[in-house]
């Protein structure tokens, strides 16, 4: 408005009027808010991440986005690749398959592809390769049967002297030779990966499918090996601190460590000095450095249920940067006094040498504030572990009285037996112990944020936007069909979805709903454009507390290190806030390329334990639907299938998208989101992920006038119908 205001000179008398307006315009979808700019909806931001799909007729590249909501805006925009002729030597020539970075504008030299991109950086070069499933043919040769669900039907040909060493049944990665445009296309096999069975296969196929480094380059193991551990000259002295680390019992890196003290200072009675000490990363991943390449390359850990894919070597990430009980260890240090109400008063930086009073985990930890401490845990109890609980009681209050987000939504933990076979889907229990160390890294988090913006340093945010409003009018709509009101307003706060939340806990529909406002919320991102973090409902947010596993918190290091002038490993003075813009974007597509290929994995793992359990009936949740079927979460496994709408029964079944539901035209005949459904496993394709389901039970019946139950529906057809197969018990 600010910017309006000035353009066309008007004074503070428009300001009313002009804001009414800008909101109609909202309201009516005009425009929408994308972070702090003003935006038309359905158009490309300046930078784009975006995949090059193909050539046009004159040979030159085309790309499209690789985030953008067909639901809402239609088919993706078609960007016309701009190369420069006299490219920097550091930028490679992009190619069809291509991921890059674009910096985009409007085209008005054809009336087709409307956009324009300059290519920035080539994130992720195209390999040409296929992954799949080999089957030997009898007389030589065979197929390969792609692993991606998409492609899942569509076999190509492996000639006679093209399958290299696979066996009938090996997972192989293959190079596409030909793609005809009539026949099956052929295919090389280049590397044998093994039996799907093993524990191996299964993660490489994630692994390979998303084109995620796992194999460290020589130089960057020579690096990491050649580190040595820091002198404790370069660090202030702080090791008599009883400083303790509180993780996962299974972790196997231990890189934030944490202290509390009631504060001695009289006016502030009831308060605390909290320490958060994460390892000094920065120390060894210098900028520039093989470490620091791989890094950010791989931009962050990837973690499956049968292994972990490090952003950095173990010798950094296990060793060097491992907070160990009982040695010495540099750390960056977050010194941060709280009010007896939890609120921040004031806090420091420090670069200093640690040592770990002992190694806890989850459970032992809060096992011990519970009256069983263990031989470990009982002399920590009052000098160390009372005062961190209770200055996370303080804590506590704030966040209270913040009111973030607070979304149900328990997270499932896939176990597996030695043979890396699925050996049972847990929910892990919620401690406080859990909650405690959130909120000391939110706290030291917002502390960083602050720290580099008083000193006008340019940092990378954590920053997670407000709900689109396209989206907040589809859930308006769909809380209106369960009689929940979300009250029209200018700006939405996250207290106004926490009350619509408490007043479904406990009931039928409370995980519906809380499924449903989650889908309404935006992606949470980094960039060096501060719009705040909307679900923490915080101004100012950064990650510092995981820079062993995320590229963005070393960043934040070395910015705190350059701001403070606190020694080598510094953010260069050269670098400014275009530069980290662009680490922002790829930061932000390796986190959800390490999403989709965790969730895959997961997917395959359950679908391979699922496989001899065909013709089983399943409890389950409807978690998803289109016009094509429902989707369904098994209670058992929290696995998700398909059930395709041409199996549903000889009504034809419409998606009523504000209601969420697919609905029968003859009978009415409704299935929704978030309805208990019981199904049978038709079939399982444990390379692909991918499970088929049979509805078993039937939906409500709702008649076009809202007449429900069995007797409206005889009355418009003389009959209810039945599925064919449906059991009758």
């Amino acid at each position: 408005m600010r910017d309006i205001m000035r353009a066309f000179g008007l004074g503070s008398a428009a300001r009313g009027p002009l804001k009414d307006l800008m909101r109609e315009l909202a309201d009516d979808g005009v425009v929408a808010r994308r972070k702090k700019r003003l935006h038309i909806p359905g158009t490309l931001p300046a930078v784009v991440v975006a995949d090059i799909t193909s050539r046009d007729r004159e040979g030159d590249l085309i790309a499209q986005p690789v985030e953008w909501d067909e639901a809402e805006h239609g088919a993706p925009p078609k960007i016309r690749v701009q190369v420069p002729r006299q490219r920097r030597a550091a930028l490679p020539a992009p190619g069809v398959g291509d991921r890059v970075l674009l910096k985009t504008e409007e085209s008005t030299e054809d009336g087709h592809v409307r956009h324009a991109g300059r290519v920035l950086k080539v994130l992720d070069r195209s390999k040409a390769r296929i992954l799949g499933l080999y089957r030997r043919l009898p007389g030589g040769g065979g197929r390969l049967v792609p692993i991606e669900k998409k492609n899942i039907g569509r076999e190509l040909s492996v000639p006679p002297g093209a399958e290299g060493d696979a066996e009938d049944g090996d997972l192989v990665s293959a190079d596409l030779v030909r793609q005809g445009r009539f026949g099956l296309s052929t295919a090389r096999v280049r590397e044998k990966l093994g039996s799907v069975a093993s524990e191996r296969a299964i993660s490489l196929i994630a692994l390979l499918a998303h084109g995620i480094p796992h194999v460290f380059p020589p130089a960057v193991l020579q690096e990491a090996e050649a580190a040595r551990p820091a002198p404790l000259e370069s660090y202030e002295d702080w090791r008599t601190l009883p400083l303790v680390t509180i993780d996962p019992a299974d972790a196997k890196d231990h890189d934030d460590a944490v202290h509390a003290e009631a504060d001695l200072d009289p006016d502030n009675r009831g308060g605390f000095v909290l320490t958060v000490a994460i390892a000094d990363v920065a120390r060894y991943i210098r900028p520039g450095s093989a470490l620091d390449r791989e890094a950010r390359l791989r931009g962050n850990s990837v973690y499956f249920p049968d292994r972990v894919v490090p952003m950095l070597p173990e010798r950094i990430s296990n060793d060097l940067c491992s907070l160990r009980p009982l040695v010495d260890r540099p750390a960056m240090a977050a010194r941060m006094i709280i009010s007896a109400d939890g609120k921040k008063l004031k806090h420091s930086f420090h670069r200093i040498m640690m040592r770990s009073a002992a190694k806890l985990a989850y459970p032992q930890a809060q096992a011990a504030i519970d009256g069983r401490p263990d031989e470990v845990t009982a002399p920590l109890l009052e000098p160390v572990l009372q005062p961190l609980w209770a200055a996370y009681a303080a804590l506590k209050r704030a966040r209270d009285a913040r009111g973030p987000l607070d979304l149900d939504l328990p997270e499932r933990k896939v176990l597996l037996k030695p043979d890396g076979s699925v050996n049972r889907v847990i929910v892990p229990e919620r401690l406080d112990a859990h909650r405690l160390i959130e909120e000391f890294m939110i706290l030291a988090n917002v502390a960083a944020a602050e720290t580099l913006e008083r000193h006008k340093t340019p940092l990378v945010y954590r920053v997670h936007d407000q709900p689109a409003l396209e989206k907040l009018e589809s859930l308006r709509t769909f809380l209106g069909t369960l009689g929940i009101a979300l009250p029209k307003a200018p700006v939405q706060r996250p207290s106004g979805f926490n009350t619509i939340l408490a007043k479904v806990a406990g009931s039928d529909t409370a995980q519906l709903v809380n499924e449903v406002v989650l889908r309404s919320q935006a992606q949470a991102e980094y960039a060096v454009e501060n719009y705040g973090h909307f679900g923490l409902n915080l101004r100012r947010y950064a990650h510092f507390t995981s820079p062993i596993r995320r590229y963005a918190d070393l960043l934040v290091h070395r910015a705190l290190i350059r701001a403070l002038k606190l020694g080598d490993g510094a953010l260069a003075d050269s670098v400014g806030a275009e530069d980290l813009a662009e680490i922002a974007a790829e930061i932000s597509a390796t986190e959800r390329r390490a999403m989709a290929a965790e969730r895959d994995t997961v997917d395959r793992l359950i679908a391979h334990h699922l496989a001899d359990r065909v013709g089983a009936t399943f409890g389950g949740r409807i978690a998803g639907m289109t016009r094509a079927g429902l989707f369904v979460r098994l209670s058992e496994t929290g696995a998700d299938g398909f059930v395709p709408v041409a199996t549903l029964g000889a009504d034809y079944f419409r998606f009523d998208e504000q209601r969420m539901a697919l609905v029968g035209e003859r009978t009415g005949e409704t299935h929704r989101l978030g309805d208990t459904v019981t199904v049978k496993l038709v079939e399982a394709a444990p390379v692909a992920g991918a499970l088929r389901f049979e509805l078993l039970s039937e939906g409500r019946f709702e008649t076009p006038t809202g007449r429900s139950g069995k007797r409206a529906i005889r009355r418009l057809t003389g009959k209810v119908a039945r599925r064919p197969g449906r059991s009758q018990k």
